[in-house]
């Protein structure tokens, strides 16, 4: 049987961090959640719920993402969701089934594909992805319908992606690696809820921005530098 590690990077999650992982279904083998410099009780509230923590505390999505990796190098499959309850965990059977039938490497759960709860996603954070998606595409060759941070993917693919990102650039060098790198590539539909707490991306019109800038400059420099 293939071990499945749940990586989750949280910062001031201490709200939500619970109830996520109270929605994790049995096929995790093991659940990390890394605490990315957190100030509130974020890391006490995942160990009581009976979370790994592991406390990276330079920022960034990226970082915390490889810490996490870094912390259970034993793992057959990955998967990756948000702390912030946006993401419905419940749905993981269904994100992890193509990878553990061998039919994909990488499963990115699609927001765009999937039902979207009223209020879950600022029109602007829409609308950034959806002009990213659509560069990567163009540029890149890829096929995708969003970014979207619950996925998952074999350590054998993860090992020949060799990821670099330390920020919000992550998904988006996955996926671009994935493609130049002849992974096979699966979307299923995920549902999206409002998340509990405020976004520090997403929930403002000038963190879409900054965060969209980066994804934007990840595409551009791996299109132009032919980076992967």
């Amino acid at each position: 049987m293939a071990r499945v590690v749940v990586v989750i990077p949280a910062v001031d999650e201490e709200e939500a961090i619970g109830p996520v992982l109270a929605e994790i279904p049995p096929v995790a083998d093991e659940v990390i959640v890394v605490d990315n410099g957190s100030r509130d009780g974020t890391a006490a509230r995942a160990a009581a719920a009976g979370a790994r923590v592991v406390r990276e505390p330079r920022r960034g999505y990226g970082q915390a993402c490889l810490a996490g990796l870094a912390a259970a190098p034993d793992a057959d499959v990955y998967a990756f969701l948000d702390g912030d309850h946006s993401d419905y965990p419940a749905q993981l059977p269904a994100l992890l089934a193509p990878i553990l039938a061998g039919e994909a490497d990488l499963v990115v759960g699609s927001r765009r594909l999937g039902r979207r709860a009223p209020g879950a996603h600022p029109w602007h954070a829409v609308l950034g992805t959806r002009v990213c998606v659509a560069l990567m595409n163009r540029l890149i060759g890829t096929r995708a319908t969003d970014l979207g941070p619950f996925r998952a993917i074999t350590a054998a693919a993860l090992r020949r992606l060799d990821m670099r990102d330390r920020g919000f650039g992550w998904t988006v060098e996955m996926q671009v690696k994935a493609r130049r790198r002849g992974l096979r590539v699966r979307e299923v539909p995920v549902d999206y809820r409002p998340r509990i707490g405020r976004s520090k991306v997403s929930g403002t019109l000038s963190g879409s921005l900054r965060a969209g800038a980066t994804i934007l400059g990840t595409i551009a420099r791996h299109a132009l530098g032919g980076q992967g």
